[in-house]
């Protein structure tokens, strides 16, 4: 039996009385009642991590109480045949590959089959779900397609405009990832998908620096792809469709995209509440990257593993790193002419959102709203998923510094923009704001929890 709950309620008790601090003194501060602070101290009850951050820095812990909190990672995913892409997929399809360790983070791409061996099937219907599957060409084949409608490229016909084709490629782009902030994923995929192969198959009929332009832009597809299916839920489908945008990356001459990978299966493991890979993929992340953006978004996500683990001061200092590394980018002119931006494009000081992401992370709520407070009011009208996912980090900040109704009138606002983008990192903290508004029920809570309780 794991026995760190039984050690952070005399922890809890003796830093408490050390600080000369009663009970009712601790519940007002960290807004828990005393009836399940005694309960937690007595060991009859285990803390959450969020009361353990909000003990911590009550008590100013420097972090002792948030290591002693039990640690619930989700369960890795079980093996299933659902195709990566498709919605509610939770594990890659049998072609997915894994490490010899059955390590999803690990860095998979040595050896891997060429992208010429493997052919993309997709079914859309207008009644029931849609999917995606790769699988290899040879089995194609040998399952026989009589009813497969041709749509291949055909290699002997004459090249494609270069310059329209990759300027045209690239304004598509731009217009999906808008579309991304307004839609959910399972309205985005299946073109996005269709155009990521087709960039694949254009590439040999062009010239060979086009060519090499158009596969990095397919990795981009690709990457942006694998962000979307983890949005959907999948997270072993996620990290698929990175493997393959690093692939395409490789392919098209950009090294740089297996740096930002690790980022990416560093936001996995954040949203699973492993705060020690979350730090060691980010690390890895910054050790591998060249450009100064990736390494900022890099140091960004080891701040976030920090104050997932309770680390204040090594949390500001990855953020201050953060910040100078993205100053550093835009003094930078970027790598490829007109090159699509890695990472999000929608807030204006990344950084700063992403300290108020931390902070109450850290149990540290009254700063976190503040800073979320002025930081979501910079985000764009259109960008509805930015909106609904920092905004319902500025509600759970609210709610954890005891303004409860307040937490219910921001959720309230934001729910047009939640079921619009259809997120399941999103929920979350919509699971995290439903706790919050159990424990402190009012008039407000009550008239959202039907809502809430519809959520996924």
């Amino acid at each position: 039996m794991d026995q760190q709950p039984l050690q952070f309620g005399p922890e809890l008790r003796r830093l408490r009385l050390a600080a000369g601090m009663s009970l009712s003194r601790l519940s007002a501060l960290v807004h828990y009642s005393k009836s399940q602070l005694s309960k937690v101290e007595r060991g009859l009850k285990p803390p959450s991590r969020t009361l353990a951050r909000l003990c911590d820095t009550a008590l100013h812990a420097d972090g002792a109480l948030a290591e002693l909190a039990p640690v619930r990672t989700a369960p890795a995913p079980q093996r299933s045949t659902t195709p990566p892409g498709s919605p509610g997929a939770t594990a890659p399809c049998p072609e997915a590959r894994e490490t010899p360790h059955g390590d999803p983070y690990e860095d998979p791409y040595e050896g891997d089959e060429d992208d010429e061996g493997e052919a993309w099937l997709m079914h859309l219907s207008a009644e029931g779900p849609s999917w995606f599957q790769p699988v290899g060409r040879r089995k194609l084949m040998a399952a026989g397609a009589a009813s497969v409608i041709p749509l291949g490229m055909d290699r002997g016909a004459p090249r494609a405009d270069d310059s329209t084709l990759l300027s045209s490629a690239r304004s598509l782009f731009d217009h999906y990832r808008r579309l991304g902030q307004t839609a959910g994923p399972q309205l985005i995929l299946p073109p996005l998908i269709a155009q990521t192969h087709t960039l694949r198959e254009l590439a040999p009929r062009t010239g060979a620096r086009t060519r090499q332009e158009l596969l990095a832009l397919a990795s981009r597809y690709a990457e942006y792809i694998g962000w979307l299916v983890q949005e959907s839920g999948d997270d072993q489908g996620a990290l698929w469709w990175t493997d393959r945008a690093v692939h395409l990356a490789v392919a098209g001459g950009d090294h740089d995209l297996a740096a930002y990978a690790l980022v990416r299966r560093a936001l996995v493991t954040l949203y699973r509440d492993d705060a020690h890979r979350t730090v060691e993929l980010a690390r890895q992340a910054q050790e591998k990257a060249g450009p100064y953006r990736i390494r900022g978004l890099a140091a960004q996500r080891e701040a976030q593993g920090h104050a997932l683990g309770g680390d204040y001061d090594a949390c500001m200092r990855c953020l201050d790193r953060a910040r100078d590394l993205f100053a550093r980018a835009d003094q930078q002119a970027g790598g490829r002419d007109g090159a699509p931006v890695i990472g999000p494009t929608s807030l204006s000081d990344p950084v700063s959102m992403i300290t108020g992401w931390c902070l109450h992370d850290l149990g540290r709520p009254r700063e976190a709203a503040e800073v979320l407070d002025r930081e979501t009011a910079t985000l764009p009208d259109d960008a509805l998923r930015s909106q609904a996912r920092y905004g319902l980090r500025r509600a759970l900040a609210h709610a954890a510094a005891g303004e409860i109704d307040h937490a219910c009138a921001l959720t309230e606002a934001l729910v047009p923009a939640t079921e619009a983008v259809a997120s399941a990192t999103i929920a979350v903290d919509l699971r995290r704001l439903a706790r919050a508004f159990t424990r402190r029920p009012t008039s407000a809570t009550r008239a959202l929890a039907p809502w809430l309780a519809s959520r996924p």
